[in-house]
């Protein structure tokens, strides 16, 4: 199939007015008048633009630029609209947008008719719908699909443009398939944007005069969609958290190369619950399922890419030690697949970014075998990638992101040697600017994905854009570091909720018992007076220690208050994970 820019292709309304008036809402085209639909702000029924639905004056007029889904709660529908948006560049000669703010508009006249339960259930769920509107790294294109890479699109055939784009998608990286469900029965094909939520970065490099666009997309799986802590390891379907394809995209006088690796939490059923202290343990979960859960998980990485190589960079004792063991016991029952263990904390440290030339050595071979996808200006086919590197440390982030950058490069260099660009003895790192380009781009991408999973900037950061650590660097990655400790313990238990409401794991029904009835306890209630105890105690403690210089009696009050002090400190020790922030709609699988 040709690629690039086609009259036949399907194109969305890229802009839209917005009519708010006391019974509904109206969405209409600029470009098409009389193509659009409106929603009943009682009922939150959907019906086709007619001449009744857009009479009279709305109480508001607006722009917006999509409608990226339904939701519907007890007390009726609510419904995401892209607000504003900045164009971030373009893939295969298409525009790519990226989505700066998003606001859901309540149909729900009728929580006047709610119950008590009802109106505080629903007060926690529109809590969780302003969670949702702050997304980060979601993506869209009005006239093409981004959610399929280059090598699959160009099998596909060549009427699949034409189709409608929720159509085109691959719905494993449609970050708001559940909310299209209502738009796609009313057949409102022109108005559904399939967004996607990962990394988008582009740049322009020179190479020796000869000009080239560099493109890195992520694509997120929403199969076991998630917060770092609350979404780990596998579910018992082989869908693992944190599971991110990532294309590298280069395009040069009129050739396109694309190559792909693959990132994903360790694929087996295990938890890390947050309990206050900065590196929660590991447990495995014990189950008979384990060997099908991994091998679901690769025979649909083998249909989807081909042969697997599986590089695991998690340290080898302590608790890491413990899951990589039984994840390399797993993998000796898969034939198949190879499994590579590197310990990347020992091998590495914290700056030695040169020595994943080990990890090269190791699978060098293999992996230069898999190749890449190369089509010329005429869209012939002249390389294809045979095979897939997955990759996965703990979180999949931080040493992931490093690994997965020295790999990018290796691919770069061979692909501008196979293009005649580089002789054989020319590589990017000896073109500074460029290799500049490409390191922040990688970079920045660990940042937005990291951002999206675990709620903060990536680590290691400096290792993808300098090559070695900084102390800039070395500042951020603390400041990181402690911002996701305080996300982790008091805030992903929220988010992890919004997450599963979005994305359809959690349905809302008013036949179903409050799901805050079962799980009355407000955790993260008792941090207030905890921390109070605790900081009134250390206070009264030095004040006392203070004033026992002159009074013999207040060493006395020292040793009480230092003792309630410890005696606070040891109550929320023991019970940390009552203190943390946890999900409260769905269970960990």
């Amino acid at each position: 199939m040709e690629v690039g820019s086609s009259s036949s292709n399907f194109k969305l309304y890229d802009q839209f007015e917005l009519l708010e008036y006391e019974d509904r809402l109206v969405f209409k085209s600029p470009e098409s008048p009389d193509q659009g639909f409106s929603i009943c702000r009682r009922q939150g029924n959907i019906e086709p633009l007619s001449d009744e639905s857009s009479s009279g004056k709305p109480s508001k007029t607006s722009t917006i630029y999509g409608v990226a889904g339904t939701i519907r709660l007890l007390a009726g529908t609510y419904v995401l609209v892209i607000t504003s948006r900045k164009e971030v560049g373009s893939f295969l000669g298409f525009p790519v947008y990226r989505v700066e703010s998003m606001k859901f508009l309540a149909c729900n006249e009728a929580l006047r008719f709610s119950n008590s339960q009802e109106k505080r259930d629903e007060a926690y769920f529109m809590s969780l719908l302003k969670t949702v509107e702050a997304t980060p790294g979601l993506y869209y294109s009005y006239e093409t699909d981004i959610t399929v890479n280059l090598q699959r699109r160009c099998k596909l055939m060549e009427a699949w443009t034409s189709k409608p784009l929720w159509k085109q998608a691959d719905p494993r990286f449609v970050w708001n398939k559940h909310l299209l469900e209502e738009l796609i029965e009313y057949k409102l094909d022109r108005f559904i944007i399939p967004l996607l939520q990962g990394s988008f970065q582009v740049t322009q490099l020179k190479l020796k005069s000869s000009p080239a666009t560099f493109t890195l997309l992520s694509r997120r799986c929403t199969r076991r969609l998630g917060t770092r802590m609350w979404r780990r390891g596998a579910n018992l379907e082989g869908d693992t958290a944190n599971f991110i394809e990532t294309e590298q995209l280069l395009e040069l006088e009129g050739f396109r190369c694309s190559s792909l690796q693959i990132r994903g939490s360790i694929p087996l059923l295990w938890e890390q619950i947050v309990d206050l202290s900065y590196k929660p343990q590991l447990r495995i979960i014990q189950h008979e399922q384990t060997p099908q859960v991994v091998e679901r998980h690769f025979n649909d990485l083998y249909q989807r890419y081909g042969e697997t190589i599986a590089v695991d960079l998690t340290d080898k004792h302590g608790d890491e030690g413990q899951l990589s063991a039984a994840y390399a016991e797993e993998m000796q029952k898969l034939p198949n697949v190879r499994y590579v263990s590197f310990d990347f904390h020992h091998v590495c440290g914290s700056s030695n970014f040169a020595n994943l030339q080990v990890l090269y050595d190791k699978i060098s071979e293999v992996f230069e075998k898999q190749g890449y996808f190369l089509i010329d200006k005429d869209g012939k086919i002249l390389e294809e990638q045979k095979g897939i590197i997955r990759s996965n440390c703990i979180d999949c982030l931080d040493r992931t992101n490093v690994t997965q950058s020295y790999l990018a490069q290796k691919t770069l260099d061979i692909q501008l040697q196979r293009l005649g660009v580089f002789t054989s003895t020319e590589y990017i790192s000896m073109f500074p600017e460029d290799y500049m380009k490409f390191r922040t781009l990688w970079a920045e991408q660990g940042d937005e994905i990291s951002l999206e999973y675990a709620g903060t900037h990536a680590l290691k950061g400096d290792l993808v854009r300098y090559g070695k650590q900084t102390v800039a660097g070395f500042i951020k990655d603390g400041m990181s570091a402690l911002s996701r400790y305080y996300m982790n313990n008091f805030h992903d238990g929220i988010r992890q909720d919004a997450l599963d409401l979005v994305s359809g794991r959690y349905t809302v029904s008013k036949s179903n018992p409050s799901p805050f009835q079962l799980n009355s306890f407000e955790s993260f209630s008792y941090l207030p007076v905890a921390s109070a105890l605790l900081i009134g105690g250390l206070t009264l403690t030095t004040f006392s220690l203070q004033q026992a210089a002159r009074n013999a009696q207040h060493y006395v009050s020292s040793v009480v208050w230092a003792g309630v002090t410890a005696g606070a400190m040891a109550l929320v020790k023991a019970n940390g994970r009552q203190f943390c922030s946890r999900p409260r709609l769905c269970r960990l699988l």
